[in-house]
């Protein structure tokens, strides 16, 4: 009989769920969702949320870094203060304080108050996409890590198609803090899910908090994240400005916008699954390709934008082939962080953020200095192209090691 601090594993070493393997990665995928509905909720609530608190939409702005702040600290920070936590019990206390977060943001009354509980809403996020992602990995053969990956990564694209958009339908009808709170809701239900349907696994009582840092002394790693910083910047540096571009340099109707913003959602799911069915067969190849795919797609958007068709099609293209990496480096770092597991994926979704910040702040500088809308693909492209670059190095280190495929977490 097993206790609750050991989940029952197979002869394989595969960790048995209590109630089956696909209820488990659905509420790891719904997880996922939810925390992803709750990123990128703002982005169309920014109108009503500003006018609510009297702002102006670039300082409403501030509630959106605050939360990709507390991301980019929360990640490493929880991960080491949880390291004598199992996987289950620090999943279950970081999806309590997203609810917290989520229900502060609604209650407090002043606008830099807000900023302060949409920093602390961010602070669990980095550490839940890891750990979600190394829970689902435990449960499958090492042969379709991959695809349990990009499942569970599925769930942010999902956000950006179903989540993102009802949330500013509810805002728009209900108010901002309605939508908050039903998110703060489905936070609880997947705190449900995770109690009942994730193996308890076995937490190390005596491992010391420090022992996650000095595990990350791994070139591998480093460069994976830096890949990881950079190549994602791209993505955002146009996701970020895109409704100005169709709006403004398109001139397409408000309601094809909306269609525009559900293909770009789309790409992003069709990237994180066929990039997760590559890195089961090459996972250098998937990383390579969905690094040098987005180069392209970026290079050609300014030559599309006046083209409906064309740009519709590159604007499915650009995230299905940045989203792709996703899996890529998220199954990387299991493969090198050794001891610093929990710490390395958590840290993946970190430098996601960073990338988010880059690749936003890069777009605006372009745009400040009148080089017009054209020029975030190009600039987009150097980020992919500076993020493949990166990569690479980390292959050809690896190579002039001696060191062509990776079987076991290498220090």
């Amino acid at each position: 009989m097993t206790t609750e601090t050991e989940p029952p594993q197979g002869s394989n070493g595969i960790v048995v769920p209590p109630h089956g393997r696909t209820a488990a990665l659905l509420t790891l995928t719904f997880g996922t969702f939810v925390v992803g509905t709750g990123e990128f909720s703002i982005m169309g609530m920014l109108p009503e949320f500003a006018t609510s608190l009297g702002l102006s939409p670039a300082d409403a702005g501030y509630a959106i870094t605050a939360y990709a702040l507390g991301v980019v600290v929360g990640a490493p920070l929880i991960t080491i203060l949880g390291a004598r936590l199992s996987r289950r019990e620090l999943l279950l206390l970081l999806l309590l304080l997203f609810c917290f977060g989520n229900i502060l943001s609604i209650v407090m009354p002043s606008p830099g108050l807000v900023e302060v509980a949409r920093f602390i809403t961010g602070l669990p996020h980095g550490a839940l996409f890891g750990i979600s992602a190394l829970v689902a990995a435990s449960m499958v053969e090492r042969s379709r890590r991959g695809w349990a990956v990009g499942r569970i990564l599925s769930g942010i694209a999902i956000a950006t198609l179903i989540g993102a958009p009802f949330s500013t339908f509810a805002a728009d009808h209900m108010g901002w803090r309605v939508a908050y709170l039903m998110i703060a809701i489905l936070g609880f239900v997947v705190f449900l899910g995770v109690w009942r349907y994730i193996p308890a696994d076995r937490p190390n009582r005596s491992n010391s908090p420090l022992r996650e840092v000095t595990a990350l002394n791994n070139m591998q790693v480093l460069l994976t994240l830096l890949t990881a910083a950079i190549g994602f910047g791209g993505m955002f540096a146009i996701y970020t400005y895109l409704t100005s571009v169709l709006q403004d340099v398109t001139h397409v109707s408000e309601w094809l916008v909306m269609i525009f913003m559900v293909i770009w959602g789309l790409g992003m799911l069709a990237g994180a699954n066929v990039g997760a069915w590559i890195v089961d067969r090459n996972l250098d190849l998937a990383a390579i390709l969905a690094l040098a795919g987005s180069v392209v797609a970026m290079v050609v958007f300014p030559a599309l934008l006046h083209n409906t068709a064309g740009l519709m099609l590159d604007v499915f293209l650009i995230p299905a082939f940045v989203n792709a990496l996703g899996p890529a480096l998220q199954t990387r770092l299991m493969d090198f962080a050794g001891d610093a597991q929990t710490l390395a994926a958590s840290l993946n979704h970190s430098a996601f953020n960073i990338a988010n910040a880059l690749g936003a702040s890069l777009g605006s500088q372009l745009l400040a200095w009148h080089y017009g809308y054209g020029s975030l693909g190009m600039g987009g492209a150097l980020l992919s192209l500076g993020g493949l670059a990166v990569y690479l190095l980390a292959v050809a280190i690896l190579k002039k090691r001696g060191v062509t495929e990776v079987r076991e977490p290498i220090s």
